[in-house]
Order: structure tokens, then C-alpha cells, then sequence
């Protein structure tokens, strides 16, 4: 009896501990979030409210300390430029894709691998940057019709007989789900989903049949103009991202158009993982993943970051993809870039749809 008590308070001893350390884990939380919030530090503010805007399910932390009115101002503060140029086809070559020069220790050679793979290093994070010489190699795989359920990175590529493969458009990504994608997908030239005004801003990232890539805001478009809009471009594989400065999102999309970068407004936006695409004069595509959330302890990449490297690898056009958690990169059996979720370090979040490359 003595022993059986013994034991019962010391497990009591043992619960009150934990419920102790968890209430101050949550108090130094909330501390932090307080300061991250004051005007006592306004870059550290800026930084947060930016970042935790572009986030799926912690946006409503930017709310706990700070009024709509707050939030919305540090956006204006710090955010994109509109954009809204339309791409000039003539500026990418439509045939002998992947023969651009490029730079190895400051020597112009002649890329000769069909996929290179490179290892970026920024202030704030680590990525890679994949060139697909040939962009006629690239097509956009689906789990079409949708499900609930959506599949990893590496099952879509190798489903597909793919080498390689990155994330793409916005998706239903509440609880790991990922199988039903928002937006417009278009994929063999095919429209699997169209809805471009499921989300305010949306903005259509995809191919056409001769293999150039188009960034083009169909926020304002009913379904029958994107079906006309699909017809006339010859679009054949294509996704759809945000394009949104609020007190509810930070999102951005077009980064680099006709050799043009944005412009910015303050810092123009938080620091996240990062997925965008983007294609230089010769066709190559290149499609790139950073890392961020404190893995590796890395902050992320932002928007600037983001352009600054597309153009040190001769992109044309760039456009931002959906990024944090869903952000990732498989090729040739392993990944390269996986998710920052911890219990998904080797491996990607559920999706509907994925670039891929054959």
C-alpha cells in the first residue's frame, strides 16, 4: 500500500512538473510574440509580421498583439510593386534550348549536363537551384481526379517516370491533406480545376506548347476566360499562386519579367522558405527551393533574395511559387530540398500537383 502511494505521488510530482514547463514554454512564448510585436523594435516587428503573414496556419499569431490597422500598415510598408507586364515570347528562344555560357569560377564554359544542380548560400538560407537545359523535359503531374488525400513529392515524380521534380501551386494543405489543389491546374493541356477566383489574386505560373513560361494575373477572370486564355496561348501545363499584401496574406508572385526585376517597397516581404521557377534567354528552366524556419538555423529567403539570385543565373522571367512547408525538391532518387516540418524532414507534405521533369 505504502509503495503503491509512493508511486502515485511521485507520477503526481512528475505531471505537475510537465504542466509547469509546458506553462512556461507557452509564458516565454508569449513574451516573445509581445516584443516581436513592439514598436520598440520595428525592423524585428516588420520582419515578423511580414514572414508570419506568408505562413498557411500561424497568420492569426500577427493578430494577437497587433490591431488589422497596424498589420496593414507594416504590409504597406513592406511589400511588391504592382507588376502586371505581359511577357515577350521573342526575348526566349524557341528552339537549341540550354546552350547559354554560364559562369564557373569566373570562366565562361559551356554547360554540357542535361540537369545541373547547384548549391546556393544566402545571409539567411540555404538552397539549390536545378537548370533543366531542355524545358520541353518539364510537365506538370496531378493525382487528377482530386481526393482527399494527396501524395508525396518522390511518389508523383517516380509515378510519372520522372528524374525530378518540385512543388508547385496553392493546395488545401490543412492537416497534411493535399489533395485538392485551388486555383486553376492545368496539366497536358487539359484544365483539371478552374476557379481563379477561389482566392483573391491569383496568378497562373505555367508552359505553353513551344515551352515558354508565363506568369499572367487572371485574379479578374471568370472560367470561361481562362478557358479562352488556355486555348489561345496554347497553355499545356500550369498552376496558380497569391498575389496578395494584406493584414490577412503576404503573398507575391512575379519576381522577373522581360529581364525586368520588381520593385520593392521597404523590405518587400518576410523570410520563408522559398520555391520559384523561373527560365533564361536560351529556354533553360530553372526552378529553385531554400530552406528556412529555423532548420539549419535559417530564417529563409526573401522576396529580394529571391530575384537576386534569378538573375545571377540569367533568368528572363521568375515568379515566386507556394513556399513554406511546401516547399521541395526530389531528384534522382533523393531530395534535395525537403519540408521544414520536423516529422517531414525526409520527405515533402502531401500534393495534389507537381512540376516534374522527365
Amino acid at each position: 500500500m505504502r509503495r503503491s502511494k509512493w508511486i502515485g505521488k511521485l507520477l503526481l510530482r512528475l505531471l505537475l512538473c510537465i504542466v509547469s514547463l509546458l506553462v512556461a514554454v507557452v509564458i516565454v512564448l508569449m513574451v516573445s510574440l509581445k516584443m516581436f510585436c513592439s514598436d520598440k523594435f520595428p525592423h524585428v516587428q516588420q520582419t515578423f509580421v511580414t514572414t508570419i503573414l506568408e505562413t498557411g496556419q500561424l497568420k492569426f499569431l500577427a493578430s494577437v498583439f497587433l490591431p488589422a490597422e497596424k498589420i496593414q500598415e507594416i504590409v504597406d510598408q513592406n511589400s511588391m510593386k504592382a507588376f502586371n507586364v505581359e511577357i515577350d515570347t521573342n526575348l526566349i528562344q524557341s528552339g537549341g534550348f540550354g546552350n547559354m555560357a554560364v559562369q564557373a569560377d569566373s570562366a565562361s564554359v559551356q554547360a554540357e549536363e542535361p540537369i545541373e544542380i547547384v548549391e546556393v548560400s544566402g545571409s539567411t538560407y540555404t538552397g539549390t537551384m536545378m537548370i533543366v537545359k531542355d524545358p520541353s523535359r518539364i510537365s506538370l503531374a496531378t493525382i487528377y481526379p482530386w481526393k482527399d488525400k494527396g501524395v508525396t513529392l518522390d511518389e508523383l515524380v517516380t509515378a510519372n517516370d520522372a528524374i525530378a521534380g518540385i512543388n508547385g501551386g496553392l493546395y488545401d494543405s490543412s492537416n497534411n491533406s493535399g489533395g485538392r489543389p485551388y486555383g486553376v491546374i492545368v496539366s497536358n493541356g487539359e484544365i483539371l480545376h478552374n476557379k481563379p477566383k477561389e482566392w483573391p489574386g491569383l496568378v497562373l505560373i505555367g508552359f505553353t506548347e513551344d515551352h515558354i513560361l508565363q506568369i499572367i494575373d487572371i485574379s479578374q477572370m471568370t472560367p470561361a476566360d481562362v478557358e479562352q486564355l488556355v486555348a489561345d496561348m496554347k497553355i499545356i501545363d500550369a498552376v496558380t499562386f497569391q498575389e496578395e499584401a494584406s493584414d490577412a496574406n503576404n503573398h507575391f508572385v512575379q519576381l522577373i519579367i522581360n529581364n525586368e526585376a520588381r520593385e520593392m517597397v521597404g523590405m518587400g516581404s518576410g523570410l520563408n522558405p522559398r520555391t520559384a521557377i523561373g527560365q533564361r534567354a536560351d529556354g533553360a528552366v530553372l526552378m529553385f527551393v531554400t530552406d528556412g524556419r529555423g532548420k539549419a538555423g535559417h530564417l529563409g529567403a526573401s522576396c529580394a533574395d529571391l530575384i537576386s539570385v534569378m538573375q545571377d543565373f540569367g533568368a528572363v522571367n521568375a515568379a515566386n511559387l507556394d513556399g513554406g512547408s511546401s516547399s521541395c525538391m526530389y531528384y534522382d532518387g533523393e531530395y534535395l530540398m525537403t519540408s521544414v516540418t520536423f516529422y517531414y524532414t525526409n520527405s515533402s507534405w502531401k500534393l495534389p500537383a507537381a512540376f516534374i521533369v522527365k
